[in-house]
């Protein structure tokens, strides 16, 4: 075999150990909406949630709506505390629909909700496709509306379902969306301090999605600027191709940027922006379109990462990819990295080739720093004309911002992911863990996370009793919980739901950094609720190794015996069908038959997805089956019993019927012999006494009476005389 082909083979079993892994990232635990306890707020005249603001320093969730802005209690969202309206003018409205748009969007969505202080929330609205803001002023329980509604083109979106991206910061207001009706202008604008502006491309800038500040300047030894990064997808100029491809991007300017002097004027001189990479290259897939963004703080800002979700333009369109990014290869992209910039070739065609000449002094793109402030430029409009024109003609960098690792934390086939928050997590063994929360465009939310490379997610569950896509997300690390948007509620659930896991083989199987097994109250318990002393709990994020569960000496391969079983009472002949669930959909199920197990091939049975058959069961079929869940983690198998059957043959009952019968039976004579043994005995009393007499003795005494009255006539005709006087008085009384 040639180098060639073992090249190849090797690159084939790496593509099915991938498409493995990516066709194996099922969630393990599956929580439908029944059986889910969440908060949920749902009032009448609430209807697309556009907008969701957590306040955890006033205890506050405001959500924005169409024509009303609500403010809810952040430990229970289902208790309203205030609520204010703000309807467009019915002028606006009817010239909107007279500009061709339709009634319903003809109206006035909230989209902008930003926090300046305690007492105010900055708010932004379409106003029937002429956006406005306000300031909200808050007052405990109470919240108005200043009525000083500025015209906000730029700053808030016209159309209601367009995607926009925005951030407040120092009392400046940063906005990227579109500057015009027909939505045709994208632009990144600073308004309220310093106005400044991207300049405007028709391909550029489409699809924003998030908008994050990088405090860069803290202890910076360069006396750096902090950094305004934007997350958008466009169409490439850098590629040719017979489609037009779609590319996700990242852009940086700098917060202390004022616009240029001569060029640039009130327009950005720090605009910059790179590819951000998504892609498995052995499987040649490239998730290039950006979804969500996620920027996971830490106490250093160079610790901080940011995590995207991403789509593919072709291919397939149901896999969903999760990409996290480091400051350090932000920062090397804009910082080192070569330009891109346009020349005409071929009768006014234009390719976007690599700058290959010198760069000018100071590096074009960059913030003030110490450096620049050296040559003597100590703000952008000091900058000389050459490095103003040369950011102008080349705000595309050659180079990509790959993902840590090359590759996605997290790919999902079948899943469409729609919005994502990530906490980091301590768990037992002191090592942090980054959990992804994953909202999906049917109404379901995904727990993941990526361990040395592996894909795992812990469960998924349903928000919603009919699909609905989650158009927000947000985390409250302060509470432990998440507040869930969709166009007609809100949802707020905990992080973790340990009490769902029963036992501690389930507990530990899960791999929920949230989660340990206490030992003591012998319950999966909520670690961050736990005291210090964490000698009797158990946990295990890594591996998911639960041998730890069980006791000193035992085999892994434990039965969890179940306390009762279910009686099953069948007719010979018949089929038996027997139910049972594993107890994760990680896990399969083993079944066994007096404490043998049932192997596939044995034709006398039929295993499928729910249970087991047992085909014209005979009396050797009578006994115990029982149901085990098998769950497999790091090469070690754990069982636990989840159903157990008592079988017995209809015909057993019916002897035992019977014997019954003949019991009652035998009672039942001897009391009818009782009866009549006593019977015999008063009758003998009663004749014994002379209460009864013979009947020939009865007929002996009437013979005598007879002859009598014969012998003596007189006494006869007595006797028929009293007998009609006796007549003849009844006679009178009737």
């Amino acid at each position: 075999m040639g180098a060639s082909a073992v090249v190849l083979c090797l690159v084939l079993q790496l593509m099915q150990e991938v498409k493995a892994s990516v066709g194996n990232c099922i969630p393990r635990k599956t929580v439908k909406y029944q059986t889910l306890n969440v908060e949920m707020f749902v009032k009448e005249g609430l209807s697309n949630v556009s907008a969701l603001l957590v306040d955890e320093e006033t205890d506050r969730l405001f959500v924005g709506g169409r024509d009303v802005i609500s403010a809810l209690d952040l430990n229970n969202i289902s208790r309203e505390t205030a609520r204010e309206h703000w309807f467009a003018t019915q002028e606006r409205q009817l010239e909107c629909i007279r500009r061709g748009k339709d009634k319903i969007r003809c109206q006035n969505y909230i989209l902008v909700l930003h926090k300046i202080n305690d007492s105010h929330v900055y708010v932004c609205g379409t106003n029937a496709y002429h956006p406005l803001c306000d300031h909200m002023v808050i007052q405990r329980t109470k919240m108005h509306l200043q009525g000083r509604a500025e015209e906000s083109r730029g700053k808030c979106p016209f159309e209601p379902t367009l995607k926009y991206a925005s951030v407040f910061v120092d009392g400046a207001f940063y906005s990227a969306t579109s500057n015009n009706f027909l939505g045709t202008e994208p632009i990144i604008l600073r308004s309220m301090q310093n106005p400044v502006r991207t300049e405007f491309k028709t391909s550029w800038l489409k699809c924003f999605v998030g908008m994050e500040i990088v405090p860069e300047s803290e202890f910076s030894p360069d006396g750096d600027d902090d950094k305004i990064y934007v997350f958008f997808t466009e169409t490439a100029v850098e590629f040719e191709f017979y489609d037009k491809i779609l590319v996700s991007r990242i852009a940086r300017i700098c917060k202390g940027d004022l616009g240029g002097k001569r060029l640039l004027q009130r327009r950005w001189t720090s605009f910059l922006k790179a590819r951000l990479s998504c892609s498995v290259p052995e499987l040649n897939f490239h998730f290039n379109i950006i979804q969500d963004i996620f920027f996971l703080r830490r106490r250093k800002w160079q610790d901080s990462i940011f995590y995207g979700i991403f789509s593919q333009q072709w291919g397939r369109l149901d896999t969903s990819a999760v990409c996290a990014y480091s400051m350090a290869s932000i920062r090397e992209a804009f910082s080192k990295g070569s330009y891109r910039g346009p020349i005409t070739v071929e009768h006014s065609h234009v390719r976007w080739m690599v700058f290959r000449g010198e760069v000018p002094v100071p590096r074009p793109g960059a913030c003030i720093d110490n450096f620049a402030r050296n040559l003597g430029y100590n703000t952008s409009s000091d900058l000389p004309d050459k490095v103003l024109q040369f950011a102008r003609d080349h705000p595309l960098m050659d180079g990509s911002v790959n993902p840590i690792g090359e590759r996605p934390a997290l790919l999902k086939r079948s899943s469409n992911y729609t919005r994502i928050v990530v906490d980091r997590v301590t768990g037992l063994d002191k090592q942090t863990y980054d959990v992804m929360f994953l909202g999906t465009d049917d109404g379901y939310l995904h727990k993941a996370f990526n361990c040395d490379g592996e894909m795992f997610i812990v469960e998924e569950l349903q928000l919603f009793l009919s699909p609905e896509p989650v158009q927000f997300l947000q985390l409250s690390a302060k509470k432990g919980m998440l507040y869930v948007g969709a166009l007609s509620a809100v949802v707020q659930l905990p992080v973790s739901g340990c009490q769902r896991y029963k036992h501690c083989l389930d507990c530990i199987l899960a791999r929920d950094p949230y989660c340990a097994w206490s030992q003591a109250a012998q319950a999966c318990v909520l670690l961050s609720d736990q005291s210090a002393d964490t000698k009797n709990l158990i946990q295990n994020v890594k591996y998911g190794d639960a041998s730890s569960c069980l006791s000193v000496g035992i085999e892994i391969g434990i039965l969890l015996n179940v306390e009762f079983h279910v009686k099953y009472l069948f007719t010979l002949g018949n089929n038996v069908h027997l139910k049972c669930v594993p107890l994760s959909n990680l896990a399969r199920v083993v079944w066994k038959f007096n404490g043998s197990r049932i192997r596939d091939e044995d034709s006398k049975y039929l295993l499928y997805d729910g249970g087991i058959a047992i085909f014209n069961a005979t009396a050797a079929e009578t006994g115990f089956y029982d149901c085990l869940s098998v769950e497999k983690s790091k090469a070690k198998e754990f069982f636990i019993t989840v159903a157990r059957y008592a079988l017995y043959a209809q015909q057993n009952a019916t002897k035992q019927k019977s014997v019954g019968s003949q019991k009652e039976n035998l009672v039942l004579k001897l009391l009818c012999a009782g009866f009549a043994l006593l019977f015999f005995f008063l009758f003998i009393w009663n004749f014994y006494k002379g209460h009864i007499s013979l009947p020939w003795r009865i007929r002996e005494t009437s013979s005598k009476d007879t002859n009598a009255d014969l012998e003596n006539p007189e006494l006869t005709t007595e006797r028929s005389e009293a007998v009609r006087e006796s007549s003849a008085v009844q006679a009178d009384m009737s």
